[in-house]
């Protein structure tokens, strides 16, 4: 896919980039900003459903918690964030994302440089194979941690 030019404007609150919705692993991600220096989605995270620890090598990722509480692990430490709170996850360093709250969280997400990682969540939209999950994102410059490596 060809990464567009950011241009000025707005993205409504109930849009996503050419009217998108992924569902990976029962969140849903609504792209809501695309260029080659970053990309935005809208999260939103049913209680009891997570991001395994993995690592972006090429990217600084960010989290804007909007609605809920997450529990992190970040660099082998445990967090937690509330609403308000800017989580960042710099290029590297290994992280996991885990709704251990009871309730539906909301957020934005955003990275930078953009990458790959638009096409991927193109396709990991719908997949629930997470052997597959794993290996596709690989190839998109998102490398998840075996269980041993993660706690």
């Amino acid at each position: 896919m060809t990464i567009p030019t950011m241009t000025p404007g707005i993205t409504r609150a109930s849009d996503g980039i050419d009217g998108i919705s992924w569902d990976i692993l029962g969140q849903t991600y609504v792209p809501k900003q695309l260029s080659e220096d970053s990309f935005a989605w809208h999260a939103t995270l049913p209680s009891g459903t997570f991001v395994p620890p993995h690592i972006h090598p090429t990217q600084d990722e960010f989290i804007y918690l909007v609605e809920g509480r997450l529990d992190l692990k970040l660099a082998g430490e445990d967090h937690n964030a509330a609403p308000g709170d800017l989580i960042r996850l710099p290029m590297g360093i290994p992280h996991g994302i885990f709704n251990n709250g009871g309730d539906t969280v909301r957020c934005l997400f955003w990275v930078a440089p953009t990458r790959r990682l638009f096409d991927l969540f193109g396709k990991l939209h719908g997949l629930t194979d997470p052997n597959e999950v794993v290996r596709i994102s690989a190839e998109h410059e998102v490398d998840f941690l075996p269980p041993d490596e993660a706690a």
